[in-house]
């Protein structure tokens, strides 16, 4: 179950990177038929392609694959626990209030000493946001992974990223055509190029279907190469 779900979820991020490529290609090459409108023509047909592909995938998980939820109930089973038992709270509702006010102090901090550091935009909006924004699910895949259900731990630390890259970057694309905004998926050489890099690297590791601490090892480097670039990264149009 895991090396399937990691096939599919790798293909479908590759998928995205032809998307994102192509527009960026023709851009940088001046190989465009017509200057400034190729592009967003590529990007809308593009588009319109990998939201059929996206759907497939959503019918190709509910009706041909079990559910991750599925699996979470037959390992509940397994294990002699009853699946439609209500878990208990790990907090009470005051204590969430109490962490949410300081998750509020805590991000008005940050953003001020960002502001005086005079981080870059895009190392803001691509590494830091992501962090704090999804550290529920990571400390989920976390959880999963150390319980040994990679495959729940693969659709939440992937799936993100392919409804982001299949789905909401493509709708924004189509719903800017609608409203008559010239949106396209070219994201600039360096960005385009950083997400070609990351994706190869990431169908890699999973290849195999299995896990070991020295890929997670190379990963969290990776990361950390991909965050210094960032921070190093002036973006064009707001730079000097």
């Amino acid at each position: 179950m895991f090396q399937a779900t990691a096939l599919v979820n790798s293909g479908l991020l590759l998928m995205a990177v032809m998307g994102v490529l192509f527009p960026a290609v023709l851009y940088f090459t001046h190989t465009e038929m017509h200057k400034g409108k190729s592009g967003i023509a590529l990007s809308r047909v593009s588009s319109c392609i990998m939201l059929v592909a996206y759907a497939s995938y959503l019918f190709y998980q509910l009706k041909s694959q079990d559910s991750l939820y599925s699996t979470l109930d037959e390992a509940r089973e397994n294990n002699g626990e009853d699946c439609d038992e209500d878990e208990v709270p790990e907090i009470s509702h005051w204590e969430a209030i109490g962490w949410l006010v300081c998750c509020f102090d805590f991000v008005n901090i940050f953003l001020g000493s960002i502001r005086f550091n005079e981080m870059p935009v895009s190392f803001i909006s691509v590494i830091l946001l992501p962090i704090v924004g999804n550290a529920a699910e990571h400390a989920s895949a976390i959880m999963f992974a150390m319980k040994d259900k990679l495959d729940i731990t693969l659709g939440v630390a992937i799936g993100s990223s392919t409804q982001i890259s299949m789905f909401m970057i493509l709708f924004c694309v189509i719903v800017g055509w609608f409203m008559g905004k010239p949106m396209d998926l070219n994201f600039q050489l360096f960005e385009t190029a950083k997400l070609f890099i990351t994706v190869l690297v990431v169908a890699f590791m999973l290849q195999e279907g299995q896990s070991n601490y020295f890929k997670g090892l190379m990963l969290i480097l990776c990361y950390l190469i991909v965050a210094a670039s960032f921070l190093v990264h002036v973006d064009p149009t707001n730079g000097e």
